[in-house]
């Protein structure tokens, strides 16, 4: 088995140094992209509690800030309160509901920001000397209640450009959730991409592509927004909300449930399955009950259907000791019952 210390050799040497021609080998020690990547990986060397997952994440940072470098982008620093979101709204979640959030905003508060992220000058003309990401939100809200600058790289970037690169971004770092990418789907579908620039942007075949329109085609966004990202749900359950919401009654009790306490209290995971056990519990039939009667009309107890069998309840008006009684009188009674049965068949 590999050990740990091979993993990270490989991951942050071997597989890097492969790649690069023997003149790049050569240049790169010299230049500040190559000095970045040291840092990268030093830190993610010290931090050994991180995940493998974590530092091949911190690899394609490393990468995608080579690339940048190399291309000859230059990055600078921009202040968050004129970076707006992407218009094209992926993730449902980035703040407390996002479960690595706060670890982000920890890291960059200790170490910085080591990697930039994306913009493109806004699409509005009307609001100049604005951006809008293409990826790199959770880095922006971070670096917004820290209250330092975003280290960006600005790119003039199409609709399209955008969308593609907000998706591979999302492809190669924290994998969207199920409902989040059919979210994102029919958000590009909806803003006029053809399918062919939506599956790109989310790396999706055209087969995958019709199953996450089809769930976010039956589940409302604002429904979707409320319960949040929910990673541990796929889409066989969401497909299952979807049927459960049909129907304007279906939708009213959803409504009535997201807006309740104990739901916005609840994790993402657990409001999905507090609202879907709300749509699908079935009330248990009101059964018929049979009053009980003495000679004088009197009520002396009933008599309730309950699953297969019956239940007789009997009230202190039956008399003292007539459980008793009619306990030990009830072999004949049956004999007696059997026998009409008999007789009548």
């Amino acid at each position: 088995m590999t050990s740990r210390k091979e993993q990270l050799k490989s991951m942050f040497g071997q597989a890097d140094a492969a790649s690069r021609s023997p003149e790049e080998k050569g240049a790169t020690d010299d230049t500040a992209g190559a000095r970045a990547i040291r840092r990268t990986v030093a830190g993610s060397v010290k931090a050994m509690g991180l995940s493998l997952d974590a530092l091949n994440e911190q690899v394609s940072d490393a990468r995608r800030l080579r690339e940048s470098l190399a291309s000859g982008e230059r990055v600078i620093e921009v202040d968050p309160a004129l970076i707006d979101v992407s218009p094209f709204a992926d993730r449902l979640s980035v703040g407390p509901e996002d479960d690595g959030f706060a670890a982000l905003r920890e890291s960059i508060r200790d170490g910085g920001q080591q990697v930039p992220v994306l913009l493109r000058p806004h699409s509005d003309a009307a609001k100049a000397g604005r951006y809008q990401t293409a990826y790199g939100h959770r880095r922006v809200q971070a670096a917004r209640e820290l209250g330092v600058a975003v280290k960006a790289i600005v790119r003039v970037l199409s609709d399209a450009e955008l969308a593609t690169a907000q998706g591979r971004e999302n492809a190669e770092r924290r994998d969207l959730s199920f409902i989040e990418r059919a979210m994102f789907a029919r958000t590009l579908i909806g803003s006029g991409f053809d399918r062919a620039v939506a599956q790109g942007a989310l790396s999706v075949h055209k087969s995958e592509m019709t199953r996450l329109l089809q769930v976010a085609e039956a589940i409302p966004r604002h429904i979707a927004e409320a319960i949040g990202a929910a990673p541990k749900v796929g889409r066989p359950r969401w497909l299952a909300l979807g049927e459960a919401l049909a129907g304007e009654a279906a939708r009213v009790k959803a409504d009535d449930e997201i807006a309740s306490a104990r739901f916005r209290n609840a994790d993402s995971d657990r409001r999905f399955q507090m609202l879907y056990s709300r749509l699908t519990h079935k009330a248990p039939k009101r059964q018929e009950e049979t009053i009980l009667r003495d000679a004088a009309g009197r009520r002396i107890g009933s008599l309730a259907a309950q699953g297969k069998g019956s239940v007789i309840t009997l009230s202190g008006e039956a008399g003292e000791g007539f459980g008793a009684y009619l306990a030990a009188r009830l072999p004949a009674l049956h004999a007696e019952f059997a026998a009409v049965r008999s007789a009548n068949e």
